[in-house]
């Protein structure tokens, strides 16, 4: 199945991790793909792996925004899937509502929140134009539950959600025929969920192994969530299988949020 053959899609933050496997599925199935990343090196070689194109951007910048979609426009005519996947944990040694620092706060902010608006809004009028299309925002399950460990990072994966229902029912009001819905991950192992465990068993002065088998253990399911998973989830709203689903969250966690065993740690607070 070619799911999404003739869409051009663009990806944020797709130079590793989840970003880069949620574009290798568009690819797989038929999209031309651009994918955006600060990171020059990693971001073209992942594109020159993919077969797509490669935007170098700072989600932050309303500048490099608009040049994105001016790219987009001029090369393809067209956009019809936007994934909003750009973001930063930031620092998790001062993390707490007492102790965050305001330019961390701030820097949080600007990236997971004010790059997902911005994003968002420069779309809309290439999305509308290409005859609709979709938004998909990855928040986090930090939007859902107390994130006293990571508060800035939960607070703005919280304002994801929120913008994504504005942007839905905007949409929906002004006929764009362009759906938003947002995916709250669980504990994905990546290398910014890797660099978390590091700096937990340093302030708790045991090993990283340790830290992960207590995570693991407190996933009601048993193990982390794969990249894969939240790639096969961001295609499935991408599609036109949900051609009907719009300003709803879809949580791929393994259980944490909806299972009534699940209990919010220092250790598994993402």
């Amino acid at each position: 199945m070619k799911r999404v053959e003739n869409k051009v899609v663009i990806v944020t933050g797709a130079a590793s991790g989840l970003g880069k496997t949620t574009a290798q599925y568009f690819v797989n199935e038929g999209a031309t793909v651009i994918i955006t990343d600060m990171q020059t090196a990693s971001g073209t070689e992942t594109a020159e792996a993919l077969g797509c194109d490669f935007f170098q951007h700072d989600v932050a910048s309303e500048k490099q925004w608009e040049d994105l979609i001016d790219f987009t426009k001029e090369k393809y005519g067209a956009l019809h899937v936007l994934v909003n996947n750009a973001g930063i944990l930031g620092p998790m040694d001062k993390a707490s509502p007492e102790n965050t620092e305001l330019a961390d706060w701030q820097k949080i902010f600007s990236v997971n929140v004010e790059g997902v608006f911005l994003g968002c809004r420069a779309s809309i009028p290439l999305l509308r134009q290409s005859g609709g299309g979709s938004i998909i925002n990855i928040s986090s399950i930090a939007a859902l539950i107390a994130s006293p460990y990571a508060s800035a990072y939960g607070a703005s994966k919280a304002a994801v959600r929120h913008l994504t229902k504005s942007v839905a029912q905007h949409c929906a009001e002004t006929h764009s025929n362009i759906r938003c819905n947002s995916i709250h991950p669980g504990i994905v192992r990546t290398a910014m969920t890797d660099r978390h465990y590091e700096t937990t068993a340093r302030v708790r002065a045991v090993t990283k192994e340790q830290i992960i088998k207590e995570v693991k253990s407190s996933i009601p399911q048993g193990d982390f969530v794969e990249p894969e998973d939240i790639a096969s989830a961001v295609l499935y709203l991408a599609s036109d299988e949900a051609r009907s689903i719009t300003g709803t969250k879809l949580i791929v966690d393994g259980g944490w949020v909806n299972c009534e065993t699940f209990v919010p740690t220092l250790d598994t607070e993402l």
